[in-house]
């Protein structure tokens, strides 16, 4: 399937999107199949997969046992050149446009090239904004560099600008993993105003309020992941938000 023109086609009806995220490192490998049956009933958009280590090589495991149990568009969230797998649907082609590290501008993405050729995936050219949180998250560190400022809407709105100009094709801004605080009301809200592109919007997020605030604010697709590892209760809420939030419309 084409992942782009579902996540354009659903913008374009005014219909919010969810996806979860799950990081094959915090998980056993016996962990997916259960986790697959459990959410294959929950009315999810996407389910995407990847982390920013990966240290003990699940990601096909978690990709194998996904495909086999659900039918949920699988999208790779990268954290290296090497988490490329044909099994995905489609992986997010991150250029960390918030930062000034040439690798993760463009360097990585040259090395990847042979790889995603290969693995004939759909590649999502997106342009990656990382978000202040309130503390140093696992992207912050591993990115080498500075988040943009959580009070400083203006500096995300306008590089988000700059990315759409540049033909990137989705916005993500990002709290990160294990986020204090998720991105806020006033800078989704700003970017939202100011770009055409579906926006991305994840990290932080811990409650149904929270989820729907930023969904009024703007953002077209939430990324959840981290509180369902802590809090696995509160997925069924999250989708009941995004749900309730479409037929509300």
């Amino acid at each position: 399937m084409n992942v782009y023109a579902a996540i354009l086609e659903k913008k374009q009806q005014g219909k919010k999107q969810i996806a979860i995220l799950i990081d094959p490192d915090k998980h056993q490998e016996h962990d997916f199949k259960v986790m697959a049956k459990r959410f294959q009933k929950l009315p999810i958009d996407y389910l995407f997969v990847g982390g920013s280590l990966l240290s003990y090589d699940l990601l096909d495991a978690c990709l194998t046992a996904f495909k086999m149990e659900t039918k949920f568009p699988l999208v790779i969230f990268p954290g290296s050149v090497m988490q490329v797998n044909r099994k995905a649907d489609a992986i997010l082609l991150l250029s960390l446009v918030s930062g000034r590290n040439a690798d993760l501008l463009i360097g990585r993405h040259v090395e990847a090239v042979p790889y995603l050729k290969q693995a004939k995936i759909e590649t999502l050219s997106t342009a990656y904004l990382l978000i202040e949180s309130g503390k140093i998250t696992t992207a912050q560190y591993i990115s080498s560099t500075l988040p943009i400022p959580a009070d400083k809407a203006e500096i995300a709105s306008l590089t988000a600008q700059a990315a759409e100009m540049l033909g990137h094709k989705l916005i993500y801004l990002d709290a990160g993993s294990g986020a204090l605080n998720s991105v806020p009301e006033e800078m989704i809200k700003l970017v939202r105003n100011n770009i055409q592109l579906p926006l991305i919007v994840g990290g932080g997020i811990r409650t149904a309020e929270q989820a729907k605030s930023k969904l009024i604010a703007g953002a077209d697709l939430l990324v959840i992941g981290n509180i369902l590892e802590q809090q696995p209760q509160l997925l069924q809420q999250m989708v009941d938000a995004v749900f309730n939030f479409n037929q509300s419309e």
